[in-house]
């Protein structure tokens, strides 16, 4: 058993879970940041500007609800990955208790 291993995987997790986290709120901003250029464009002109329209296709605009379930994921796989650094931990210091 090699307890390097288990302590990477956690920090690879948790890196892993960081980089999923920040995509998802990037992803938010750009959604509601556009819903609200839209909304402010259509109550000044009464009209939407097709510039945002052309920008609003969905293949752009990521799903806001897709990218708050990415959240709710980075967050528990972080969870996931700090019990497994403890679970290292806690394995190092048995493993050094009973050879000491």
């Amino acid at each position: 058993m090699e307890i390097s291993s288990a302590f990477n995987s956690g920090l690879q997790g948790l890196q892993n879970a960081n980089k999923i986290a920040d995509q998802a709120a990037t992803d938010i901003v750009a959604n509601t940041t556009l819903n609200n250029r839209q909304q402010t464009d259509t109550a000044n002109t009464g009209e939407v500007n097709t510039e945002v329209n052309s920008i609003s296709t969905r293949s752009e605009v990521p799903d806001l609800n897709q990218s708050i379930v990415n959240l709710k994921v980075a967050e528990y796989q972080a969870k996931a990955s700090t019990e497994v650094i403890r679970s290292a931990d806690d394995s190092l210091g048995t493993l050094l208790d009973v050879t000491a």
